[in-house]
């Protein structure tokens, strides 16, 4: 198309919004306030956690783990503190999530998004990496102008020492990873000496990689683009829910102001601009409630600081309702209440799966029994007529003593069987192990098909456990 000819209202409305738009760095100006000192709080609280929790002892008796936490990935387990989850018990890890998503939305529907501004790992390790790039490359107007500059000496070793800081940072989170994953002592030693097999490394490698990205590079992008929580929760809240609000009923209008301004025919904000500063995402409060807002608080912080300069009230920019702010507007003070429907929902929802998931641990069998059929061959025809099938039984001991056990097949036949290795029936085993027995079982059968149980039996003859499978013989 020839430039001097006019565009359609649509390719011009497409150039003035195009369907993506580059990234602008932000650079938030820092601020202090009672946000600021409780987001510092959050965050070395978090980070205290995370990097000191696989430390933490846990006895657990001889030949288990000792750690308090452990995702025992070559065992088949995970261990937290007294709770002992084999595969059989994935509805406990369910639980768990199903515990961590409903308190998120109780959260989401009381202090909207306030875990994504205090307590998630992307504004944690952002915000570390923040003070970092402070620290080494001054404040908000000094790294602007630091970004406009050319390469030079200066710019290149400030930059090589903040990416240098940040790639420790992300190491050290990374090595922290993994002593989830093993003995945390043991992981460190082998880290330290190059000892580490190379799926370790590749995880160590990815988990650096992906700390140094999102919270050195893509930072607010995760939290406006990446994260599902952001996308989900408007429909968490109502007109009650306390989310970071501007009283634009105060603020408005809104025009700069001198230190001897009257405010008595104006608004009291000031267009300073410092709440969008301050803000981590870069969002403007004062336009509405946005998705890209995290409920931080920092903007509260740097509102509160300037009408305390000028000796107005507080609280322009504050954790408040909806509804609370369309009646403050018409002159009614109100306060939203916490306990409404929706938040009973979810509170009996968290209690109902609560209690679930405690009567379900403490009803967990001490014992349990899995049978696999060999089907190469389905079954063997002997010489004395009986038919032969064989069968791999796996008892597990899940109590925290070892166990005898015997193994005993009932039927409308009359079953004979045999355990390889055991020629007296007597199993052993030992705590927190597995029994995997090669059982053969022989029955004279006129069907078939016939119904065969496996009573796992302690040596007083009492039946512990048992399972069902089936006895397979020649086609009559």
């Amino acid at each position: 198309m020839s430039p001097l000819l006019p565009q359609s209202t649509d390719q011009a409305a497409l150039q003035a919004n195009p369907l993506y738009e580059s990234r602008k760095k932000i650079h938030p100006k820092p601020v202090k306030g009672f946000y600021r000192s409780l987001k510092n709080s959050f965050m070395w609280i978090m980070m205290v956690v995370y990097h000191l929790t696989p430390w933490l002892p846990w006895d657990r008796g001889v030949g288990r783990p000792d750690q308090a936490i452990l995702i025992d990935i070559s065992g088949g387990r995970v261990y937290l503190f007294n709770l002992e989850i084999w595969p059989q018990d994935i509805y406990i890890l369910t639980g768990l999530m199903i515990l961590a998503a409903v308190g998120l939305f109780l959260s989401a529907s009381l202090i909207g998004r306030a875990w994504c501004g205090f307590m998630c790992f992307q504004t944690v390790w952002t915000d570390l990496f923040m003070k970092v790039e402070s620290w080494v490359e001054g404040d908000r107007n000094a790294r602007i102008r630091l970004d406009a500059q050319p390469m030079g000496l200066s710019k290149f070793f400030k930059r090589v020492a903040k990416h240098s800081i940040w790639l420790l940072i992300a190491a050290f989170v990374a090595l922290s990873f993994l002593w989830y994953f093993d003995d945390a002592a043991q992981v460190t030693k082998d880290f330290l000496h190059g000892d580490l097999s190379g799926w370790t490394l590749a995880v160590f490698g990815t988990i650096l990689a992906m700390t140094y990205l999102m919270a050195g590079f893509a930072r607010e992008q995760v939290c406006t683009y990446m994260c599902p929580y952001g996308r989900f929760q408007g429909v968490m809240f109502d007109q009650h829910s306390k989310v970071i609000t501007y009283q634009d009923w105060r603020g408005e209008p809104r025009g700069k102001a001198a230190h001897n301004t009257d405010f008595s025919n104006r608004g009291a904000c000031i267009d300073c601009s410092l709440c969008v500063q301050v803000c981590p995402t870069g969002v403007d409060i004062r336009e509405g409630q946005q998705m890209d807002c995290i409920g931080c608080g920092l903007c509260i912080d740097a509102c509160d600081n300037v009408m305390e300069k000028l000796n107005l009230p507080k609280k322009l920019i504050c954790y408040d309702s909806a509804h609370a702010i369309q009646e403050r507007s018409k002159g009614r003070e109100v306060r939203s209440p916490l306990l409404r429907i929706r938040v009973f929902f979810y509170m009996a929802v968290l209690l109902a799966t609560f209690a679930a998931m405690v009567v379900s641990v403490n009803m967990r069998p001490e014992t349990t029994v899995s049978v696999y059929r060999d089907r190469a061959p389905f079954y063997v025809t002997l010489t004395t007529g009986e038919v032969q099938n064989a069968y791999t039984v796996r008892i597990i001991n899940k109590s925290k003593m070892e166990k005898t056990y015997r193994l005993v097949p009932t039927g409308a036949a009359d079953f004979d069987s045999k355990i390889i290795g055991y020629p007296e029936g007597n199993i052993l085993v030992e705590s927190g192990k597995v029994a995997s027995l090669r059982v053969i079982v022989k029955a004279h059968i006129s069907q078939t098909q016939q119904p065969l149980t496996f009573n796992v039996q302690s040596l007083e003859g009492k039946t512990i456990t048992s399972i069902d499978t089936v006895f397979i013989g020649p086609d009559q």
